[in-house]
């Protein structure tokens, strides 16, 4: 059990020469406050590591509470990630609550509210991102100084991130294609809500760039994160294509892609690895025991949930604010039976 004694808002109302009603307008965002008051305030905040909290959820409860929000229920690779935060937090007696955003911002910004009012302590996140996403969410986690570590990099916001090198690993997928003779080859791509997506066709693009082979724009095809995704985006590519301009090689921007994928070659009559050889990411515990075994990107996910979960359990037990901290692993292509040399 935690007993580290937590700065309280007397602590904050006293360092800052202002009574507890100025800090809780500070903390609420009321304009009755003037900007050097608040800015010294918010200073205070950050220097003592005070965190408001929910005081009614954290009455009820026993435990200190760490937030997981995911983007996909339906994803294996979430729940390998789940694994490892569980693990960490069971050694340091805290309990975990789960929620996802199913890709939708709006849905993100209200699970991040609800895990708070539930009295998690901290969140581990990975992010909702497109062109317009509005991250005031997380600025106002920032804002109330409520700890929180990212699983997905957001530019521009400052914030301990666990990810792995997605361009290096999805690039060396491309090349060992390439190295087994393959020159036809094409992306299958993930959703616009994801960086790892960006990530990975940037990889996809820098193998292209440190070879002799040409890159047409069209190799890279617009897909998903589900097992639909790729099946439907696998008909509708392949299903239109002759022998001569099939592509006989397929990287995926995550394993359940790849799996729709082959489903879809198999219906049109093509054979894994015979015709087409595909290679997913994120290398999730079923692969092995598919009728053809994939080959994947190993991506080292309860082991990310660990370190995420050590970050920010270091940050919501601190007396004093943590500057963040950025790990990021490395992927590591492991060969089965869904790729084979031309």
């Amino acid at each position: 059990m935690v007993t580290t004694q937590r700065p309280s808002i007397n602590d904050v109302a006293r360092d800052a020469g202002v009574s507890k009603a100025t800090v809780s307008a500070v903390l609420n965002d009321k304009s009755t406050v003037g900007r050097a008051t608040r800015e010294r305030v918010l200073q205070v905040i950050k220097q003592l590591n005070y965190r408001p909290g929910n005081l009614g959820a954290r009455a009820r409860r026993r435990h200190r509470c760490v937030g997981l929000l995911i983007k996909e229920m339906d994803n294996p690779y979430y729940m390998e990630i789940a694994l490892g935060i569980r693990a960490y937090c069971r050694k340091h007696d805290y309990s975990v609550l789960v929620a996802s955003s199913e890709g939708d911002p709006e849905a993100e910004r209200t699970a991040i509210e609800i895990l708070c009012e539930q009295g998690a302590d901290g969140v581990v996140v990975t992010p909702v991102l497109d062109d317009d996403t509005d991250l005031s969410h997380l600025f106002e986690l920032k804002r109330r100084n409520v700890p929180f570590v990212l699983l997905e990099e957001i530019r521009g916001v400052k914030a301990s991130l666990v990810d792995v090198e997605n361009v290096e690993a999805s690039k060396c997928a491309v090349e060992y294609l390439m190295a087994q003779g393959h020159t036809r080859i094409v992306h299958f791509a993930g959703p616009r809500y994801s960086m790892h997506s960006e990530q990975r066709i940037d990889g996809v693009r820098r193998a292209f760039s440190r070879s002799s082979i040409m890159f047409p724009e069209e190799a890279i095809i617009p897909a998903g994160a589900h097992l639909e995704d790729g099946y439907r985006a696998g008909l509708e590519y392949f299903g239109g294509l002759s022998p001569e301009a099939r592509p006989t090689g397929v990287t995926c921007y995550n394993d359940l892609v790849a799996l729709g994928l082959c489903r879809a070659l198999a219906e049109l009559g093509l054979d894994v690895p015979g015709d087409v050889s595909v290679i997913g990411f994120d290398d999730l515990a079923i692969l092995p025991y598919m009728g053809v075994p994939l080959t994947s990107v190993h991506v080292p996910k309860v082991e990310m949930g660990e370190r995420a979960t050590e970050m920010l359990i270091r940050q919501i037990e601190a007396r004093k604010a943590v500057p963040p901290e950025r790990i990021s692993f490395d992927g590591e292509l492991v060969v089965r039976g869904s790729t084979r040399p031309l």
